[in-house]
């Protein structure tokens, strides 16, 4: 994957960080991708939501100790940050069919890590897909719990901010923004 593939799918967000992760993709070239290109890099995500979207499903990330939508790092098979995404939501959710509802970005997100992470910070592409709630689930090794929540009854223990990128989230995929 070249930086010109996040570029592109970039191209399509309306998110008002967009410039942001434009610039720091221009800036660090094929680095911001992975993982051993610094500190701070590229992951991909998805927010898998029930079909009315009423309900999220989130696992219980092992390191940050934090409900969290599905996502991670990029791989060398990924063709693009939606492969990536579509890719770490099976992997984490253990549901082996889960399609992306489409390849249009709903969520970027820096964010800060600290304790048990061995990077500085991930600039997070985030995209989504609908699931059927009685859809059977798996708990992969990067977690320690999944989950149905209502979007009204998220868990105590999400990131700071976690709530309002979701409410967004859920505005653009009712809106087909």
């Amino acid at each position: 994957m070249r930086p010109d593939v996040v570029n592109a799918s970039l191209a399509t967000a309306t998110h008002p960080e967009r410039d942001r992760f434009a610039a720091f993709v221009r800036a660090q070239g094929d680095a911001a991708l992975w993982r051993e290109g610094g500190p701070e890099h590229v992951t991909a995500s998805c927010f898998v939501f029930s079909p009315d979207l009423g309900h999220v499903l989130l696992c219980l990330h092992r390191k940050g100790r934090f409900w969290v939508q599905f996502g991670g790092h990029l791989e060398s098979d990924d063709r693009d940050l939606a492969d990536a995404a579509r890719r770490e939501a099976r992997e984490e959710s253990g549901i082996a069919d889960l399609k992306l509802l489409d390849e249009h970005v709903v969520d970027l997100d820096r964010h800060d890590l600290r304790g048990g992470f061995a990077c500085a910070a991930h600039w997070d592409v985030g995209f989504v897909a609908l699931v059927d709630p009685a859809t059977p689930t798996t708990v992969s090794d990067e977690s320690d719990d999944v989950r149905w929540f209502p979007l009204d009854a998220l868990p105590a223990t999400v990131p700071d901010g976690f709530s309002a990128r979701l409410a967004a989230v859920v505005r653009s995929v009712a809106s087909g923004d």
